[in-house]
């Protein structure tokens, strides 16, 4: 399914299910939440948005982009005293962005909407996936001397492999390439190796700062 969407470029990976929250300051993303406040039904506040290879989220348009991003929900907005908007919003689906505009109001995308298969016999991709991922927040846990990511985690494998993703402290390039991966076991065991290796790389490096870790949350609805 294809569609053109207002996109908001960002220094970072979202994934679907992911609760995002964003302070919007800059005149062509406000113009941009305007627009999304100006629809009736709140299912249909939707924009896109897609990680920054080349350029910043406020300022000179975007250079360069990842083609694979993320469709978004925005959940709430409210104006603050200096004229910004502090918006949350929702991650919802994968997209592809065929092409992005940029000389409007506000950036829009032209993209597709991209839709996982049903996986088949992922039990054992579960399992594992969910043991390292406990030992992983319990490592973090230890580290930071408080408790980091103890949400109960969805046993739907598809939103499972997108909440370890979100949660999982990786690198931009990991974090997109969990994103690009349209197999969910696939995924899952990507996710299940990239987090048995920060266990590796933790254990050996304790003093690894914890703090700030695992503050981004999910959705599973």
């Amino acid at each position: 399914m294809s569609a053109t969407i207002p996109i908001f470029p960002l220094n970072t990976v979202v994934m679907p299910g992911q609760v995002v929250p964003l302070r919007v300051f800059e005149d062509r993303y406000l113009q941009m939440v305007e627009y999304l406040l100006d629809e009736d039904d709140p299912a249909q506040r939707l924009f896109g948005t897609v990680a920054i290879r080349d350029g910043h989220e406020v300022g000179t348009p975007v250079q360069s982009w990842f083609r694979i991003g993320c469709l978004l929900q925005l959940t709430e907005a409210e104006v603050a005293p200096d004229g910004s908007v502090e918006i949350e919003a929702v991650g919802r689906s994968r997209i592809r962005l065929d092409r992005l505009h940029q000389d409007g109001d506000y950036p829009e995308g032209e993209v597709e909407l991209l839709r996982d298969p049903l996986p088949e016999r992922a039990e054992e991709f579960v399992l594992r996936a969910t043991s390292t991922f406990d030992t992983y927040r319990h490592v973090l846990s230890d580290i930071s001397g408080e408790e980091l990511l103890m949400g109960a985690l969805p046993q739907d494998p598809t939103m499972l492999s997108w909440s370890i993703s979100a949660a999982s402290m990786l690198t931009m390039p990991e974090r997109q390439a969990l994103l690009e991966e349209s197999d969910v076991t696939l995924r899952l065991a990507l996710a299940t190796e990239l987090l048995e290796e920060e266990i590796r790389t933790m254990s050996a490096l304790p003093s690894l700062p914890a703090l700030g870790i695992g503050r981004n949350s999910w959705s599973p609805n």
